[in-house]
């Protein structure tokens, strides 16, 4: 493909803090045994030489080592963030000056600035994308659609300066994408059956390695770990109302419960409130949670989850933090218009005066375990980011042939993962004889 455009090579706060950042990412490293063994392959054999890969995701020193991993295999890679709270600086600029890597991102970076940097990932052209909410893949779809108006005005006016050949190119020209969460997930699928889904997508959020794993242990610690260093309060004996029983929401119900708070669960579907109150927890409509709960925690991956209605019954000091994916889960601009604030309290948390009543919203409706914390630990983020390499490798590989869908991992992949991560852990498991694999293969055999 033809580039477009020149960009800057970076946009990063300060490139002065590369060394800190290395050191974070070193640290990471290892514990990121997996990727560290497919970096040494993808070094080797290079499977995706010559192939310009552009990455929206949380630019994290995990992120970094999938970054590197990357350009090892021979990818040109362009990086920026997908959440304006959760990059953290100083391994930006260490990817940036120490390996060449564009990135742009900058923690706390406006909306304006976040989109422009949307816009310098585009610009590099992408054969391959990869989001954590479909950022990247939601702009590409807008321009092949002529739909300009609904993209950020600093990607839009970029896209107006481009031809029709061009703003053509750069959707044909991506090979696939891979998408890291269930929000982007939804969106991807719902593209797919409306027919206009532009190129194959690899649903990694969907690899049993990613969702069990990543989002019940990885979600349920990170999110604890942001809420508690945000307000340092006690669970132990406190109410905690989880919205959501996926696989985020079971993480940070189990960890709630196991940190010594009384755990209720709010849900839409009726199979999964009834695993939650088979799990042990107290199951009721939002609307009673409201009025008893200390701490409440959003992760549905939808819009105005918490309305000014649950607000307005909440208790006199009640916290309330976003763990799904977008900060519209709990509907901020509603509470903006009746109540008094923000005021800040502490570092991300602020203060809100509703009807006399405080209520305290946590890293401004973000992902409070990336605005307060720092993600996911590296051990689990091992095993997303080495489902997103090897996906990579299975696009370059294969995409030619996928359809126009979102497609589930190979299941191959899935297991190559889980048996590389149980080697790194000393862990040997048992296989099958070939009789035992003669019976399950078999209708013949008896009972």
């Amino acid at each position: 493909m033809t580039a477009v455009k020149t960009d800057p090579s970076h946009d990063v706060r300060d490139l002065r803090l590369a060394d800190e950042g290395r050191r974070r990412t070193e640290w990471a490293e290892r514990f990121m045994p997996v990727v560290r063994q497919i970096r040494e392959r993808f070094a080797q054999e290079q499977p995706l030489q010559g192939k310009r890969l552009s990455a929206c995701l949380h630019v994290t020193s995990e992120t970094a080592n999938l970054a590197i991993t990357l350009q090892e295999g021979g990818a040109d890679v362009a990086l920026c963030a997908s959440n304006p709270l959760s990059t953290q600086d100083d391994v930006a600029a260490y990817l940036a000056r120490d390996h060449g890597v564009k990135v742009y991102a900058i923690k706390g970076e406006s909306n304006e600035s976040y989109y422009r940097h949307i816009q310098q990932a585009l610009a590099h052209q992408p054969d391959l994308t990869m989001d954590d909410g479909a950022d990247l893949v939601s702009a590409l779809h807008m321009i092949a659609l002529q739909r300009l108006d609904d993209l950020a005005p600093p990607v839009r006016s970029w896209v107006e300066t481009l031809s029709a050949s061009q703003r053509q190119r750069l959707v044909s020209g991506v090979i696939g994408s891979t998408e890291e969460t269930t929000t982007g997930v939804i969106r991807l699928k719902a593209m797919a059956q409306d027919g206009v889904l532009q190129f194959p997508v690899i649903a990694v959020n969907d690899s049993q390695t990613k969702h069990l794993f990543d989002n019940r242990y990885g979600t349920g610690q990170s999110t604890i770990d942001g809420i508690l260093r945000a307000t340092n309060v006690l669970m132990a004996g406190s109410t905690v109302v989880v919205a959501g029983y996926g696989w985020c929401g079971r993480g940070v119900a189990m960890r709630a419960r196991g940190a010594g708070a009384d755990v209720i669960v709010t849900e839409v579907d009726p199979l999964r409130a009834l695993e939650a109150r088979m799990d042990g927890y107290r199951v009721m409509p939002l609307g009673e949670a409201a009025l008893v709960g200390d701490l409440f925690v959003t992760l549905t991956g939808n819009l105005h989850v918490i309305r000014l209605q649950h607000l307005r019954a909440m208790k006199d000091g009640a916290i309330i933090a976003n763990a799904g994916h977008f900060n519209v889960e709990i509907d901020l601009e509603g509470l903006a218009q009746v109540a008094k604030g923000p005021k800040p309290a502490r570092p991300f948390v602020e203060e809100w005066v509703l009807d006399g009543k405080r209520l305290y919203v946590l890293g401004e409706g973000r992902l409070i375990n990336l605005a307060a914390a720092e993600g996911h630990p590296a051990s689990v983020m091992d095993l997303s980011f080495a489902n997103q390499a090897l996906a990579a490798e299975h696009l370059v590989r294969h995409g030619g042939s996928l359809t126009k869908a979102v497609h589930r991992i190979p299941g191959e992949i899935d297991q190559r993962v889980a048996r590389l991560k149980l080697a790194a852990m000393g862990i040997a498991i048992d296989s099958l004889t070939p009789e035992q694999q003669q019976y399950l293969a078999s209708w013949e055999a008896g009972t």
